[in-house]
């Protein structure tokens, strides 16, 4: 049987007329050998491939993940990395029905050892069985010597040749300020902050968030504010409000509040409603903008990452976390008013970069805009939302994060936890990689993590 690229319109027919139909015959794959639709721990894999009856190891096993026509295979290579981690195969395929790529894992690392175009793939499926047909994967050792590139450079697509997995190029390591920021509201900042924050936590960074916005939602969800009446409010007295009052007292340290709402835990420094009436007197104040910069740079050695949330405004409270942070990640439902509401983040970043170079700091680097509460309508997913992905960076000239936060319900519920307390319930609220870890929310976070760590050079 002969394929032909022009004939996959869609996912599932690359999966179908080119996997299926095609390339796992053509591999020495029977219908006992391959599996669709598998599901490893927390992980949805398209394919994957068995080379011998009993499996001691993954080594002898091929993930193949199949996508869109349409799609670029550069954003889903940290993905297959992930899942190639996982499940500790050695080999991986990516293919659009266009390119066609293998890749190998190396411990931490994944390498392309093969790729070509969609029109060639007859023409090199000598190569390709040489790598991962089943023949050659039953008599290949676990660590087998592995092709280079060069060695498959005819025909080859124009692709990096060496992708990395979620590690980082050699950077000083220093505290890193991470802003989460829209200026619409109701776009997931909260739910990106705390689950962020979880995630590093896992990967053993000492995290650090800080509520600025004085409905004090990031307080809410770490779990930091257990009482009905305002009379029992015991965060009323050191908050974040205390912290940009005073200049030498109220110290980080003293004011961040450890929180079990993930483990391990992390430290918050939490905002009170009365921040809301002090904006005014912080106006007035010159230096009250530098006051949480001057800070955290007495605290740098205490943690790895700090991130803020923000209010969805463009008060002094948002231009104070944008003065003082080295990142920014912008959350957005990808919905009108939230697109509209980018043109507002440009200028108020702009106006903001222009007051950083005045005292001496670089711009602000715009980590991109995050994909969030996204639905997972299936035909919105398939056409809806790849459309929005590909036309935002052309029309707002800011990137795109290659992680999507969809709106599941176990982020609702992990967010909606109690605890009973005798005959009275408390809020008891957890991260979804504590509440449900194989969940696909939690998948997600991890995956938001380690592109996070990846751009601003945290070691993993």
């Amino acid at each position: 049987m002969q394929f032909h690229p022009r004939s996959c319109r869609n996912e599932r027919e690359v999966e179908s007329k080119l996997i299926v139909q095609y390339l796992l015959p053509q591999l020495g794959y029977s219908p006992d050998n391959w599996h669709q639709e598998v599901c490893f721990g927390n992980i949805r894999l398209d394919f994957l491939t068995v080379a011998v009856k009993k499996i001691k190891n993954f080594s002898s096993c091929v993930v193949i993940e199949a996508k869109h026509p349409q799609e670029n295979l550069d954003h889903h290579v940290r993905r297959l990395g992930h899942y190639l981690i996982k499940t500790k195969s050695l080999y991986g395929v990516l293919t659009n029905g266009k390119e066609f790529r293998i890749y190998q894992r190396e411990t931490d690392k994944l390498k392309l050892v093969f790729c070509c175009s969609g029109e060639t793939i007859e023409s090199n499926i000598t190569r390709i069985n040489a790598l991962i047909g089943k023949e050659s994967l039953q008599s290949k050792s676990i660590s087998p010597k592995s092709l280079t590139t060069q060695e498959f450079s005819q025909n080859s697509v124009n692709v990096p040749q060496v992708s990395k997995l979620p590690t980082t190029e050699s950077k000083k390591t220093s505290m890193k300020v991470i802003t989460v920021y829209h200026n619409k509201g109701g776009v997931g900042k909260t739910t990106t902050v705390v689950n962020l924050a979880a995630a590093l936590s896992k990967k053993g960074k000492r995290v650090l968030v800080i509520d600025l916005d004085s409905q004090a939602n990031t307080t809410f969800a770490t779990g930091l504010v257990k009482f009905d009446d305002e009379e029992f409010d015991n965060i009323k007295d050191c908050n974040i409000l205390h912290v940009l009052r005073s200049e030498d007292f109220y110290s980080i340290e003293e004011v961040a509040i450890k929180s079990q709402f993930t483990n391990p835990e992390i430290h918050v420094i939490p905002s009170h409603i009365d921040l809301m009436q002090c904006e005014t007197e912080f106006t007035q104040i010159e230096n009250s903008r530098f006051r949480l910069l001057n800070k955290l740079e007495k605290a740098k050695d205490i943690y790895d990452i700090v991130i803020i949330d923000t209010p969805p405004s463009l008060n002094l409270y948002a231009r104070i976390a944008l003065i003082t942070s080295d990142y920014l990640i912008i959350p957005s439902d990808l919905k009108p008013f939230a697109n509209q509401g980018l043109i507002n983040v440009k200028e108020f970043i702009k106006q903001i970069d222009g007051f950083r170079r005045q005292i001496s700091r670089e711009s602000i680097e715009i980590l991109g805009i995050l994909a969030c509460k996204i639905s997972t309508n299936a035909k919105f997913v398939e056409f809806n939302l790849r459309k929005r992905l590909a036309i935002i960076p052309k029309r707002y000239e800011i990137p795109m994060m290659e992680t999507v936060i969809y709106d599941r319900d176990d982020l609702a519920k992990c967010a909606e936890k109690m605890q009973l307390i005798g005959d009275i319930e408390i809020p008891d609220p957890v991260s979804i990689l504590d509440f449900k870890p194989d969940s696909k929310a939690a998948q997600e976070f991890e995956l938001l993590a380690m592109e996070v760590l990846e751009k601003i050079g945290e070691k993993q």
